[in-house]
């Protein structure tokens, strides 16, 4: 029986969403603005057609041309979002069906409130920074008074999301968690996405490092997933990184933490050496969106990508003559690009398998075809949306 591997360079987009201008991204294109700063060499994503996707999307092929030993296409969201939950959710078969909360740009940026009940609730002295930031600058600027106070750092940004920062032993990770939950209650009925712990190290500014112990309280998906009906007809599941927060722990099976792609890599071919017929494995590769795509460093990202790229031969011995691989995005965050916030962008579709024909699927309407195809691959009951290629 077949099997599907599925693969989320996170934030990597290709430009070219139709909406773009409605969120400012008008222009953005992480892939294009990367290649506009280096001479990016990532040839096993390219014979998959990386650069014929990003051609499909907005007309221009950024990389050098090499044989097609893949299938390729470009796909559009239709969730009104550019954050992870909106991208995954909708890539599992689940477009997001109602409009995420936001926090506006005041300071304070969360209600009075929301504050009040948390503080009191957690027994906190109080709350830092509560503003939208960076998540980086803003450990680098409350950092020190967090240490002397004793108060967690709370911030938020253009995603529907609440992100706490706290010192994992000044504060302690456990207790951070605790507050975490509490704050996840607390912003249900503001339909926020996420809350997320950010944990970090350090004694003084300049210092700071967050540490590998992030964790996410998202809502859950509001219907079934491909990882719910894989779940329900008996099939392995195996989540490698953040998959299982950002699906609130539903159907994503056997959960597998782990911090930086070779690790990631190391991880998905160990699993995969033991994932049972007919099952799905599914990884975020978070590296390229927190580490460059935030930090707006398009080389950094770019050498992160030939890194990935390096690594592929090692995944594509490991799969079996039936299995299904699928290199896909989550949403765009274009290293060039004003800001620090992700970037509405159309997302590549990247396919191998042993013998499969070179070709294309073309543009999709949405990214709930990607689950829709897995599911048809893995002769799953269909989904509730998405059309299979």
């Amino acid at each position: 029986m077949p099997r599907a591997i599925l693969l989320v360079l996170d934030s990597f987009g290709v430009g070219g969403a139709p909406d773009a201008e409605s969120f400012g991204d008008r222009g953005a294109n992480t892939l294009g603005h990367i290649c506009d700063h280096m001479t990016l060499h990532v040839p096993h994503m390219a014979s998959l057609g990386l650069g014929l996707a990003a051609q499909l999307s907005t007309g221009r092929n950024p990389l050098a041309e090499t044989q097609l030993t893949g299938r390729y296409g470009v796909a559009t969201e239709v969730s009104r979002g550019k954050d992870t939950i909106t991208g995954h959710w909708e890539i599992a078969g689940c477009p997001v069906p109602f409009a995420w909360g936001y926090f506006p740009h005041t300071i304070p940026a969360f209600p009075q409130e929301m504050i009040d009940a948390l503080v009191a609730r957690c027994k906190l002295p109080g709350l830092l920074a509560m503003c939208h930031a960076s998540g980086t600058e803003v450990i680098e600027d409350y950092g020190e008074e967090h240490i002397r106070t004793g108060k967690p750092i709370a911030y938020t940004s253009a995603d529907s999301v609440l992100q706490i920062a706290a010192h994992e032993t000044h504060f302690g990770r456990e207790r951070l968690y605790e507050v975490c939950t509490v704050a996840r209650e607390l912003t249900l009925p503001l339909m926020i996405g996420r809350v997320i712990a950010r944990p970090f190290v350090g004694e003084a500014r300049g210092a700071f490092v967050r540490t590998p112990y992030r964790k996410d309280y998202a809502i859950a998906p509001p219907s079934p997933t491909l990882f719910d009906v894989a779940t329900g007809e008996g099939r392995a599941v195996v989540s490698v990184g953040k998959i299982g927060d950002i699906y609130a722990h539903r159907g994503t099976g056997r959960e597998v933490k782990v911090s930086g792609h070779p690790a990631m890599m190391d991880t998905v071919i160990r699993e995969l050496a033991a994932l049972a017929d007919g099952g799905v494995l599914m990884a975020n590769f978070v590296d390229f969106d927190t580490e460059f795509g935030h930090r707006r460093d398009p080389k950094g990202y770019g050498r992160l990508l030939e890194a990935f790229d390096a690594m592929l031969p090692r995944l594509f011995d490991a799969l079996h003559a039936d299995d299904l691989l699928i290199l896909t995005a989550d949403h765009g965050n274009d290293p060039a690009w004003k800001g620090t916030d992700h970037t509405r962008e159309q997302v590549p579709i990247m396919i191998w398998s042993p013998g499969i024909a070179p070709g294309t699927v073309g543009h999709r309407k949405s990214f709930a075809d990607i689950g829709q195809s897995i599911a048809r691959h893995l002769r799953l009951p269909p989904l509730a949306s998405g059309t299979a290629w």
